[in-house]
Order: C-alpha cells, then structure tokens, then sequence
C-alpha cells in the first residue's frame, strides 16, 4: 500500500487554491470609475433600476435640490412614482470630472416634474471617500426653442481636451466672473471672450458683440444681472464650469455657466439660470450649501 506524503498534498492544494484565487481576480469586474458610475447613475434614473441607485448612493445622500427631500430613499421614491408616471429621461451632453466633484451636463425630456416638458440643468455629484454618490446640487432651466443665435442650449462640442490647461482655464473662468459679471473691470472682456464666441443662452446673440449688445440692452431697461458669489470653479481641460449667486429680475438666482476654452479665451458658453426659491422648500440644505 502506497503511502500518502501529508505535506505534499497540502502543498499542491495550497498551490491549486493560489491558482484558482488568481483567476477569479482576472475575471472580477474591475471597480468603476466615477464617471462610469455617473453613467451607470443616469441610465438607472431612466430605467428606474433601484438596486444601482441603492449600490452607487450613501443612504444620507445630501439633497440641494430645494424641492426633492434630502435622503436616498426619498429620492428612489420619486424616481419610481411622480419620474415613472411621466415617462421622464435623462440625456448626458457633457461630463467633467475633478476630484471628488463630478459635474453634468443633462437634457431632460416628458419633464414636467421639473416645471417644463424639456429642461437643460446641471448636476454637480460629490463622491465620498468610499466611491459613492453622496451629494447633489442642481439648477434646472426650461427648454427654449427658438433663440437668438440660432444654436440650441446644449449643442456643440463635447470633448474635453487640453488637460494641462486647466489651472489655466479655471483662472481665466473666475476672471470672467469676476472682471465682467461682477463688474470689477468690465472693459477687460475682450481680453477673455474670442470675437467669434459661440453663445447657447436662448436670448443672447453670437460674438463678443451679443454679448456686449445684450448687456446694453439689460442695463436700459435696469434690469442688468449681478453676480455676488462664485460658490465652485470644476474644471476639465478646455471646460470649466462656475457656479455662481447672484440678483435678476428682483429675485436671487444661482447662475451656472460653462466655458469652452482655446487659445486663453473663452470661445463657447453654456448656461442655466434658477431662481432660487424661497417658499415649498424640501429640504434646507440650501442651493449653495456644502460648496
């Protein structure tokens, strides 16, 4: 009868489990970065998948939103009632990504939960240390057809370019702000907008000249915007996107505007302005909080 070495068999057990725990870890899907799991984060909110919204958000998820309630569950909830019974969907234009912060560029249609059958917004998504989803800010604006410049609100370029630049390009963004919508140095906009700008706000035409003509306009009739605060600078390459307070039309509003860069001057802008609502408040964590 053959006898059994007790080491060497637990030697080769050893080594076949060894083997066997590497091919798992080939075949284990790699984690996801966050723009994937923003991805993955929309496509669930169009599909109304609660088992992704449950995997990729904290239970606390902090709601700036001022009319949906802070929390997770509440927004599952409204995901899969008042979103579901409208049909409503999600388009992602653009995405940047900086840090912690991921901001996006969307178009919402059958959106009448959000105060127009289309709307344009931006969401700013924070991650937390563990990967996920635990925070949001928005501002939401209707659709708007027919506009001045023959453009839509959210086309045009998407691809981000030029990383290196973006120090740069957020520098130049806040001097944007700042000099021209702040009014500090006003006269320096040529020095920041190319004279062919690219405009998507619905009521301002191309060029340095729309911009120029409208703000004109607006000062005659006293009803000139004004910017007070910049809240958060997310920066990507040749896009920047700022978030801003400030006064319109007698109301506060949050401002969001972004940039396409090239060259060191500002050559497309989006934008999407909310009042921001003082009443019929969900949650107080406020438009700007947590910036």
């Amino acid at each position: 009868m053959k006898i059994i070495n007790i080491k060497i068999v637990f030697s080769l057990f050893l080594a076949m489990t060894f083997l066997a725990s590497c091919d798992d870890d080939e075949q284990m899907t790699p984690e996801l970065s966050q723009r994937e799991k923003i991805a993955s984060f929309f496509e669930a909110i169009n599909t109304r998948d609660v088992a992704i919204i449950e995997e990729l958000v904290t239970e606390d998820y902090i709601q700036h939103n001022p009319f949906i309630p802070t929390g997770r569950d509440p927004f599952i909830g409204l995901l899969t009632t008042v979103l579901e019974d409208n049909g409503t969907r999600v388009e992602n234009i653009r995405i940047l990504e900086e840090g912690n912060f991921v901001a996006i560029h969307n178009l919402w249609i059958n959106a009448a939960p959000f105060g127009a059958d289309t709307v344009v917004s931006f969401d700013i998504l924070r991650f937390d240390e563990n990967g996920k989803i635990t925070e949001h800010w928005d501002a939401i604006q209707p659709w708007v057809s027919q506009t001045a410049n023959g453009n839509t609100m959210v086309d045009g370029p998407t691809n981000i370019t030029n990383l290196d630049e973006t120090a740069a390009n957020k520098a130049l963004a806040v001097s944007i702000i700042e000099d021209v919508l702040m009014g500090q140095n006003p006269n320096n906009i040529v020095n920041y907008i190319a004279e062919d700008y690219i405009q998507h706000n619905p009521g301002i035409d191309n060029g340095l000249v729309g911009i120029q003509a409208a703000v004109d306009y607006l000062i005659s009739i006293n009803n000139m915007f004004q910017y007070n605060t910049i809240h958060k600078v997310i920066g990507e390459g040749n896009f920047v996107l700022t978030v801003s307070e400030g006064t319109w039309n007698g109301t506060s509003n949050a401002f969001y505007d972004l940039f396409r860069m090239e060259n060191g001057k500002a050559v497309e802008h989006w934008d999407v302005i909310q009042p921001v609502p003082t009443t019929g408040l969900a949650n107080d964590n406020g438009m700007f909080g947590g910036f």
